[in-house]
């Protein structure tokens, strides 16, 4: 039976239009609380008019509670792939005004073949967290979605990068797809996250807390430190993301991008003589070095309200996209503890699986002392950011600015974990403790016996810093390849990472690893 095209074309427009929403009304809801809608953020995401939205036209299966009778259009989330600065990446953007975005077994459907797709191809992904949760109408079918997702969360890990963009509620087993992938966004009074809200913690424990203090944008940024990154608005969140993947490669085989640069690779800036202090009990701002040593002073800084101890990012040298790890003396003095371990082990591997080079920013006096740090298993998270170092295999430079002491001064990638260059500053003390806490412990007798015993101990100091802790000790053992001028650190960086393009580096066959997790 041969059947009218016009009709069929109808039928389809009709169809299409249910799902788009071309009356504007699941939007205007969303607009009414302030928030876009799914297919508005993705268009701020991908460049303009590259889209191509997959699956619009699937169907839930479920026949319980009455959900035969009831229409999702989307099932709830709008999949497919684009273009960000003409590079491919695939897209999943839940839509909260469709059924709360509630995830169902069609739903999360859509979400794995994308997953799916984006590994196949070797392309970022990017997903839009707005949704109420499991769909509890399709029982252990929505457990079984989020079970597909996070098992392919996993299995691209290290392969292409994926990126969790929060913009509305996320909880439960909902905050584990974001917690697994490799950056998570959030925006201020806007994102939310937790595994139980606040009616249930109040029920359980008898605890008061609200959406925002529980699970907010700020919360996760500076406290648990599950976020990476936190924006203004939701336009200014889609701008940060542009910018990240501005640095990154779309997957483990593929170069970080390059972007050619006028800022000159010689640049020398005797201000870097200045910024360190020569006294090691002063302080200062590691950033301000940072920008001096990096193309047109741009860093974009990775938690930068978590564990400010310790300061993570990327930025380029001479074009080429770096990831910077550095000690901040302007936070407890630029010690590691617990939160900075974690922090800085997890930046290292996630630049050593994308081919990003490594550049170490050396000034701290150790670890962390104290029972809570010991309680809580100091040993353990501090040996991850070893481990981290001690795998990665891209280059990697290091630079020690002033004190290196102990094992945080094998921790920041010394030349036993595997530095391929390690230049030092005249001012720079490298050594198992400070002079002051090594001259009391082996001239302990000695001080006490002296006429002047501050005098002594003084005159102590000053010997042990000239025969032990400068860098020119470690530079006669070859754990310091160069004593440079500070205002030379660009130069050379730049000068290193040139000839580590080509570098090689194989670690033993084996399944993986067992990191100190």
């Amino acid at each position: 039976m041969e059947r009218n095209i016009d009709d069929l074309i109808q039928d389809l427009v009709k169809r299409k239009e249910l799902v788009l929403d071309v009356d504007g009304q699941r939007g205007e809801k969303q607009h009414k609380k302030g928030k876009l809608t799914a297919r508005e953020r993705i268009a701020l995401l991908v460049d303009k008019g590259s889209f191509v939205e997959t699956d619009m036209l699937i169907h839930h299966r479920a026949d319980k509670f009455g959900m035969q009778k009831r229409e999702i259009p989307g099932e709830g989330v709008v999949t497919g792939y684009g273009t960000v600065e003409g590079r491919l990446v695939y897209v999943f953007s839940q839509d909260f005004s469709v059924f709360g975005g509630s995830l169902g077994e069609m739903h999360a459907v859509k979400i794995t073949k994308i997953q799916d797709l984006a590994l196949k191809t070797g392309a970022p992904l990017i997903g839009i967290n707005d949704s109420g949760g499991a769909r509890i109408q399709e029982g252990v079918n929505s457990l079984h979605g989020y079970g597909q997702i996070f098992f392919r969360n996993t299995r691209a890990s290290g392969v292409i990068p994926q990126i969790s963009v929060i913009l509305g509620p996320c909880a439960g087993g909902a905050v584990y797809s974001p917690a697994i992938t490799d950056f998570i966004f959030l925006v201020d009074e806007v994102s939310h996250m937790y595994i139980t809200g606040p009616k249930v913690i109040k029920a359980v424990t008898a605890e008061e807390v609200s959406s925002e203090e529980l699970g907010g944008a700020v919360t996760h940024n500076s406290i648990s430190g599950n976020g990476h990154f936190i924006a203004q608005s939701e336009i200014e969140v889609f701008e940060m993301v542009r910018n990240l993947l501005s640095y990154i490669p779309s997957n483990n085989i593929d170069d970080p991008p390059y972007l050619p640069t006028d800022d000159d690779i010689n640049r020398k800036d005797m201000e870097l003589r200045s910024i360190v202090p020569t006294d090691n009990k002063k302080s200062y701002n590691i950033k301000d070095v940072i920008k001096i040593l990096v193309d047109n002073g741009i860093f974009m800084e990775v938690q930068p309200l978590y564990a400010q101890n310790i300061v993570v990012g990327f930025a380029r040298i001479n074009g080429y996209p770096v990831g910077i790890v550095a000690n901040q003396p302007d936070v407890l003095a630029g010690c590691l503890d617990i939160n900075s371990s974690d922090k800085g082990a997890r930046f290292i591997r996630f630049c050593d699986s994308f081919n990003i080079p490594l550049i170490s920013l050396v000034d701290t006096p150790g670890f962390l002392p104290g029972k809570s740090q010991e309680f809580g298993g100091i040993i353990r998270h501090g040996a991850k950011i070893l481990y981290a170092f001690s795998e990665s295999t891209v280059p990697k430079i290091t630079v020690t600015l002033r004190k290196s002491y102990g094992g945080a001064s094998i921790a920041m990638c010394n030349k036993d974990l595997g530095a391929d260059f390690v230049y030092a500053w005249p001012q720079s003390e490298i050594a198992v403790m400070g002079a002051e806490g090594a001259v009391d412990i082996i001239f302990r007798r000695d001080i006490e016996a002296a006429v002047d015993p501050l005098d002594r101990r003084q005159k102590l100091i000053d010997e042990y810093q000239r025969t032990t802790s400068n860098p020119y000790e470690a530079a006669k053992m070859g754990l310091v390849d160069m004593v440079i001028f500070p205002e030379e650190t660009r130069p050379r960086v730049a000068s290193a990472l040139s000839i580590l393009m080509t570098k090689q580096d194989l670690l033993p066959a084996k399944k993986h690893g067992n990191m100190p997790l």
